[in-house]
């Protein structure tokens, strides 16, 4: 896969937020935009968003691997795993 066609593949793994934005189980795909999350949780997603796509691996346990797991500022209310995909 090229690195310009590179997508992260965003999914709702836990889910009690506060403003109902976000469904466990909901994902959403990442291109070039942002998708439809609160400003808070994609401002703490986005680092790893940006690495992974373009071409990082990250650490996850023992391992690298192109992808990651993020918890909501708001207590960890919301936790997003996100993974390169083909989709």
């Amino acid at each position: 896969m090229g690195e310009c066609m590179r997508k992260v593949k965003i999914t709702v793994i836990k889910s009690d937020c506060r403003s109902g934005y976000l469904k466990e189980g909901e994902s959403f795909i990442v291109g070039d935009l942002c998708p439809p999350i609160c400003h808070e949780l994609w401002h703490a997603a986005y680092p790893y968003v940006f690495a992974l796509l373009n071409g990082a691996e990250l650490d996850s346990g023992e391992e690298k691997r192109p992808a990651f797991t993020v918890k909501c500022p708001d207590e960890g209310r919301v936790i997003l795993m996100g993974e390169v995909t083909n989709e």
